[in-house]
């Protein structure tokens, strides 16, 4: 019988969808950590893979009071403030980017954009739904290469798509070598597709219509797993709410 060893207790608290690794880390250190019912605060500890890992009552407060934000990016606009010389998208959650007719989930507060990170991408030509969360569960649940949650397109195109190329849309395409996911691709009207994928590769959309010979000339997600874009205007924003959920 093969041996079980030991992991990391933060890998583990990652993959049960507890937190991220950075904040099972961070509640190690505070002590906010037990493994079958034993504090753990040392940075490194393991443990087996059967065992029972708790969160106490500050850790689980504090999961409570991140927030989840949903932003109807515009095009020109990127996801991540790494990429250097573009307007990174982060910078239009202010106060008075709100969508207050969203509903008052929370008050708008300064502590609301610490450790607040994008879950996923959406390129700079793109627009439509991005989210940003400071909840690495959420994070891990949509950003995850297992995930299986939904992310559904409007793309408008132009040009002549070859015979049978809507059938390799939906399953029979690659990229970079490694075959895609099967994904539902219908016509909407003679110049818009949908697009409903659980991948996201880069570009991935794009390089998939220029391989059956349509140009895309605009997209727009319009949702992610149960949440919809809905009439949330382009540039605004509003929070999750704690009964709404991905998947």
């Amino acid at each position: 019988m093969a041996r079980v060893e030991k992991v990391r207790i933060a890998k583990l608290m990652a993959q049960r969808g507890m937190c991220s690794r950075r904040e099972a880390d961070a509640y190690i250190q505070r002590g906010w950590v037990r493994v079958d019912g034993v504090v753990v605060t040392e940075l490194g500890s393991k443990a087996f893979p059967h065992q029972k890992i708790t969160l106490n009552k500050q850790a689980q407060n504090r999961q409570t009071g991140q927030v989840t934000i949903l932003l109807n990016k515009p095009v020109g606009y990127v996801s991540h403030r790494s990429n250097k010389g573009h307007r990174p998208a982060a910078q239009l959650i202010t106060a008075d980017r709100l969508y207050r007719r969203a509903g008052a989930a929370h008050s708008f507060s300064r502590a609301h954009l610490q450790g607040l990170a994008p879950a996923g991408r959406l390129d700079i030509d793109s627009q439509g739904m991005l989210v940003f969360t400071q909840d690495g569960r959420i994070a891990r649940q949509l950003i995850d290469q297992h995930s299986e949650i939904e992310r559904e397109y409007l793309v408008r195109v132009r040009g002549h798509i070859g015979k049978g190329g809507l059938a390799r849309l939906n399953h029979g395409l690659s990229l970079d070598g490694q075959a895609l996911k099967p994904a539902l691709v219908t016509w909407q009207n003679e110049d818009q597709l949908r697009f409903i994928l659980t991948e996201g590769r880069k570009r991935q959309i794009r390089r998939m219509c220029q391989q059956v010979g349509l140009t895309v000339v605009g997209l727009k997600r319009v949702r992610i797993g149960r949440i919809v874009l809905g009439n949330l205007p382009q540039g605004q924003w509003r929070y999750l709410h704690p009964g709404e959920r991905f998947a």
